[in-house]
Order: C-alpha cells, then sequence, then structure tokens
C-alpha cells in the first residue's frame, strides 16, 4: 500500500512555473494514506488530476494511463508533470509494480495505441485477448469503462483513477462503486486513489477524502466536500437554487 508521498522541496528547480505555480502543489509537503481508498476532490485547476498523474508516472503507468507494459503519449504537453515527478517520494509498505491508471482524459488514446500494436505483425496474443476478446472502440464510452474496470482491476495493486465518472451514468457510478468494494473486499493489497467531482463516488464509505480547495491539500468530510453541499441545496429547492443563481449570473448576451 502507498502510505506516503513526500515532496522534496530541495529538487524543485523553479516555484513559479507549473506545476508548481499551483498553490496547492507548490505547498504540499507530505501526505499520508490512512485508508485503501482515498478520493481527491476540488474545484477544477486545483491540481488533482496533475498530483495524480505524477503518482501515476512515478509507478511506472504510461502518461495517458495503463499499466506498466502498455506506454502510449500522443502529445508532448504529457511531459508537464515531469518535474513534479522527479521531486516525489513515495514511500509503500509493498510496491508490486501492479495495478492500472485510468486517465479519463486521454483513455481514447490509449485504445488506439492498442488497437494500433494488435494490427502489427506478432507471435504474442494480441492485447485484446486481455480486454474481453475484441477492441474497447468498439463499446461505447460506458461500456469501455465497465469493461475494463471488470477485467483489470479485479486484483492486487494501486489503481489510480482521473474522473471515472465522466463516461458513467449515475447507474453506473452505484455498479463502480459495488465493484471497489467487491476488491477491497478480496484482495488486500488493493488500493484505490481516485480523482473525482461526483458526489455519489464520494460517498463510499470511511473513504478518505483530500481537498485540494483554498489553496492547499486537506483532508475533510463527505458533508464538507462542495460536490455534496452543491447537490443537497439543489434537491432540496430546485427552483429556488436556479433562481438565485440566474439572478446573481450576469447575462452572457448584454449589449
Amino acid at each position: 500500500m502507498l502510505q506516503k508521498i513526500t515532496l522534496l522541496r530541495e529538487r524543485v528547480q523553479d516555484w513559479e512555473s507549473y506545476p508548481f505555480s499551483v498553490p496547492a502543489i507548490r505547498g504540499l509537503e507530505e501526505l499520508d494514506f490512512r485508508s485503501r481508498i482515498c478520493f481527491f476532490a476540488g474545484e477544477n485547476g486545483t491540481g488533482k488530476s496533475t498530483l495524480l498523474e505524477a503518482i501515476a508516472a512515478h509507478y511506472g503507468f504510461g502518461p495517458e494511463g495503463g499499466n506498466r507494459n502498455l506506454r502510449s503519449s500522443s502529445t508532448e504537453s504529457n511531459r508537464s508533470i515531469d518535474p513534479l515527478t522527479q521531486c516525489l517520494r513515495l514511500s509503500f509498505d509493498k510496491r508490486t509494480g501492479a495495478g492500472f491508471f485510468l486517465r479519463a482524459e486521454s483513455f481514447f488514446n490509449v485504445v488506439s495505441h492498442m488497437d494500433n500494436l494488435d494490427n502489427e505483425p506478432s507471435f504474442s496474443a494480441p492485447i485484446s485477448a486481455s480486454y474481453g476478446g475484441r477492441s474497447l472502440h468498439t463499446r461505447s464510452h460506458g461500456e469501455t469503462f465497465l469493461t475494463l474496470l471488470e477485467l483489470k482491476f479485479r486484483r492486487n495493486g494501486l489503481f489510480l483513477l482521473d474522473e471515472p465518472e465522466a463516461a458513467l451514468s449515475p447507474q453506473h457510478q452505484l455498479n463502480f462503486l459495488l465493484l471497489v468494494h467487491d476488491v477491497l473486499r478480496k484482495h488486500k493489497d488493493a488500493q484505490f486513489i481516485i480523482s473525482s467531482h461526483s458526489p455519489v463516488l464520494l460517498g463510499y464509505p470511511e473513504a478518505q477524502i483530500l481537498s485540494f480547495d483554498d489553496d492547499r491539500i486537506g483532508e475533510i468530510a463527505y458533508e464538507e466536500t462542495a460536490a455534496m453541499q452543491i447537490v443537497r441545496r439543489f434537491l432540496n429547492n430546485r427552483e429556488g437554487f436556479l433562481e438565485e443563481l440566474f439572478k446573481e449570473t450576469p447575462s452572457l448576451f448584454e449589449d
């Protein structure tokens, strides 16, 4: 299990450049993981995905997702987190190299990379044989995610997921929680770190939630997450909530 992340601040060469220009990253010293399921929560741009990607790169996963044997990179921007990766220390009680990195933003590129490799002459079994026997592109976005989760996450390892709710309906988000619960129950060395905005996923019982809001990284309770508070206000008084929202928001079409 990943127990601690330390930022080796003496290795930082430029505190004003990305990713150290992100306040929560710049203020990082140590993070302790006390649960086998931890969520990174917070607004867009607060550094959740940045830190998750750096953890994945440090562990040996490909920059666009996959496992340590599948490395796809379609853009030079994937290297933007390299300075942070090089300044991290990851402390494990057991580091096996097993696991998977699911990056919703770039997983299409990973599947395309897998298909291209399968189209090349090879004496080994096609990659698709490990993913249900056919290209993941033949499934819908949500079906692709669920197939991946079913086939690649039911084992021990470090599983890093960046906004998995992007492709999942509310019902499928519940299915995802069932899968995570089953994996954690059956595999004592499985660990999940998930960046998410979903009040459904964030509600996993006894999960550790690290907030990146307010220019810092700190542990908060589920009831303190912005996602839960906004949804609660909306559901408790939908009409009043929207009336207040529209009244306070300036028109985008003013002359």
